[in-house]
């Protein structure tokens, strides 16, 4: 399985231009004393202190995701930093319209509401930028909590998740999909180390607990979901942070980390389009041993999940 391990670093600038989201959910890092409005023509307004100053974003322009094609680009939201300034002049001042929220259960929320056309507005934050193989972060980069604005209505993506061993019970084993709307969610391309390349692809965020690692929550890894499928599999085996495109401390002696399967696990997406972001979360199992009766229904179980997911990079048992 290929890594993602380029480190975001936000570029803040005192101009306020309107256009697509870098990443199309992301707003900003490090947001504090966050507010939601949205008005009665489908705009919405996220107040927030950051880098040392107040912020009034306006986004507007979309809504749920396109399936994966070539043929046109994700929806993003259109974001001015200004409030409105650099797109319409001013500073757009509305009455919040936006109801309370009664939609499908959310992580990692920060507040929510229902809009007059009956779509929903979320913003969640979670550590998006941890360092892979359980390190613990030596940058400030590495620590932010990305915002993330989402805006939809039916039904949101669904991450699935499954435990069990592979090859042969040697190593613990976690697979799954993304799907949204009954259909894969997935990218079309990736650089030589797994990072995604266009608007469609999206990592699954890999946390496990209570691993050699250390005590509590430290992120294992990060993969794309497979293209044509939004299937992914991962093995939990040592791998060393100097090889493989990983980023490590400077001076890193360590060593080989891992493996890295815990006494639990829990993995989030970032929904696709402006879709909000999905987790899931299981636990971790035992040492996988051939005469123990259960163990082995279970990995057979687990077999037959994996195969009829129909995914060839993840047929190997």
């Amino acid at each position: 399985m290929r890594r993602f391990v380029a480190l975001s670093i936000v570029v803040v600038t005192s101009l306020a231009l309107a256009g697509p989201a870098s990443a199309s959910q992301l707003l900003d890092r490090n947001a504090s004393k966050v507010k939601l409005k949205v008005s009665r023509d489908g705009k919405a307004m996220v107040s927030y202190n950051a880098h040392g100053r107040r912020w009034n974003v306006l986004a507007w322009g979309a809504v749920n995701a396109l399936h994966p094609t070539k043929v046109r680009k994700q929806v993003q939201f259109r974001l001015d930093r200004a409030g409105g300034w650099g797109t319409f002049g001013r500073k757009l001042e509305f009455v919040n319209a936006c109801r309370a929220y009664d939609g499908p259960p959310l992580v990692h929320v920060v507040t929510a509401c229902k809009a007059p056309d009956g779509s929903y507005w979320a913003l969640q934050r979670w550590q998006r930028s941890l360092p892979n193989l359980g390190l613990l972060p030596w940058l400030p980069q590495q620590r932010v909590w990305a915002l993330h604005l989402s805006h939809w209505s039916g039904p949101m993506a669904v991450l699935e998740g499954w435990t069990d061993w592979s090859w042969s019970g040697r190593f613990h084993h976690i697979f799954g999909r993304l799907t949204y709307l009954g259909r894969p969610v997935h990218g079309w391309k990736t650089n030589q180390y797994g990072a995604r390349l266009d608007k469609f692809g999206r990592l699954v965020y890999l946390d496990t607990f209570g691993s050699r690692h250390g005590p509590g929550w430290r992120r294992e890894n990060s993969f794309v979901t497979h293209k044509g499928t939004g299937v992914f599999c991962y093995t939990f085996r040592a791998r060393n942070p100097l090889e493989g495109g990983y980023a490590h401390p400077p001076g890193y002696h360590g060593g080989v980390r891992g493996p890295g399967n815990g006494q639990a696990y829990r993995m989030i997406v970032e929904g696709p389009g402006v879709t909000p972001d999905v987790k899931w979360e299981g636990k971790g199992l035992s040492a996988f041993n051939p005469g123990n009766p259960e163990l082995v229904a279970h990995e057979a179980a687990m077999n037959s999940i994996l195969d009829g997911l129909n995914d060839k990079l993840c047929s190997h048992h």
